[in-house]
């Protein structure tokens, strides 16, 4: 007997969840977590996604009348967030802003993870002043800058702050006054480290460097909290940004979905996911260091650490003894160029097992540790578990 054709929407004779994504598509982030969502859908069962293309600050809401099983949406206005709730339909947010009316699971970038991190991406380049390009009104921005500064505040410096009031969202007006802010820099000891919000601040303090006619990055170090195809890499200093773990925000709000659709609740209530590291581009391709030859020293461990390179060759890269090159890390860095190595080396290991599915031997050879046997060594030591045990504990966390 001939069998009936399938309804649409339909797989074996079952329905197929109609899932709709409210989250921008004109951004690198937004794009990436489309790419995260369908990559869990390719893994599980299939969904039907509806998408509209938006830019990053326009409003997004549900088509009058549809008929979903799903949304995943970043809900930064009331207005979104009611609308929702008023269509009884398994929402998860991807979005940290705070808003009362917002009840939904979120999962979403772990702020105070991204600003540590990228104190510590100055101090370990030297830098001992440092500057937050902040906004004005957005909680999530001072939890960013709040967390900038309290990391450099354990290791003893300051941050200074800037801010400016914001156009629209987290987009600074584009009439900021350039030569104030590059007045403002101009006034700050030098070299001094920025951190921005967003790409487009970042852009706004790489004008006002060249307003006030400031090296970047030699006297003025740049880095967005979080990177852009667009605005970093097509900047006339190009950009170096956060690397925000979108994909992976994609994937966990679509696997929360999917268990809200199945009826089970999500714990915790929101999940915050640290970004993947950061992408080093020219406007903080600096050391600030006044040691030529340690400057040297420095930049060849940090270009070559995931290859099996020694302090030997450290040492003879910069022209030194192997005992005054020592000398000289102990002094600028607070440890030796065998540590640095290895801290280089298992920071590249936590990054490819937390955000890829390599197989430990491939993240061995990728990071510098040679075998999985050693870097199984070294992570039972620093942590106490295997690398795979490590990756399972990450993503459960």
């Amino acid at each position: 007997m001939k069998k009936p054709a399938l309804r649409l929407g339909t797989r074996g004779g079952s329905r197929i969840p109609r899932i709709g994504v409210l989250v921008e598509t004109a951004t690198t982030w937004g794009r990436n977590v489309f790419v995260g969502i369908q990559k869990y859908v390719d893994r599980h069962a299939p969904w039907l996604i509806y998408i509209d293309p938006r830019g990053g600050e326009e409003p997004l809401s549900l088509p009058h009348g549809w008929r979903g099983d799903g949304v995943i949406a970043r809900i930064v206005h009331p207005s979104l967030a009611r609308e929702l709730l008023d269509a009884r339909i398994p929402t998860v947010n991807v979005s940290g802003i705070r808003l009362p009316e917002n009840p939904f699971p979120c999962v979403t970038s772990d702020l105070t993870a991204s600003g540590r991190m990228a104190a510590d991406y100055f101090i370990e380049r030297g830098f001992r002043s440092f500057a937050y390009f902040s906004l004005f009104g957005l909680h999530y921005v001072a939890a960013h800058q709040e967390a900038f500064a309290a990391r450099l505040g354990v290791a003893g410096f300051g941050c200074a702050v800037y801010a400016v009031r914001p156009r629209q969202g987290a987009q600074p007006e584009w009439n900021l006054d350039l030569a104030e802010i590059g007045a403002w820099l101009a006034s700050l000891p030098r070299p001094v480290a920025v951190l921005t919000w967003n790409a487009s601040s970042s852009r706004d303090v790489l004008f006002a460097c060249q307003v006030a006619d400031l090296p970047v990055p030699e006297e003025v170090a740049i880095l967005s909290g979080s990177d852009d195809d667009l605005l970093c890499t097509l900047a006339h200093i190009p950009i170096s940004g956060i690397q925000v773990s979108a994909e992976q925000i994609g994937y966990r709000a679509a696997q929360w979905l999917d268990g809200l659709m199945r009826k089970r609740k999500p714990r915790p209530h929101t999940l915050l996911i640290p970004p993947a590291g950061i992408i080093a581009r020219r406007s903080s391709d600096t050391l600030a260091i006044d040691d030529p030859a340690l400057a040297k020293a420095i930049r060849f461990v940090r270009t070559h650490a995931e290859r099996p390179i020694t302090v030997t060759d450290v040492a003879a890269q910069a022209g030194l003894s192997r005992r005054a090159l020592e000398r000289r890390f102990e002094t600028a860095l607070g440890r030796t160029p065998a540590a640095e190595i290895r801290r280089l080396r298992m920071e590249q290991a936590k990054r490819l097992l937390e955000t890829t599915d390599l197989p430990v031997p491939d993240v061995a050879e990728q990071s510098g540790f040679g075998s999985p046997e050693y870097l199984a060594a070294v992570f039972r030591r620093a942590f106490g578990l295997t690398p795979l045990k490590y990756r399972r504990a990450v993503r459960n966390r």
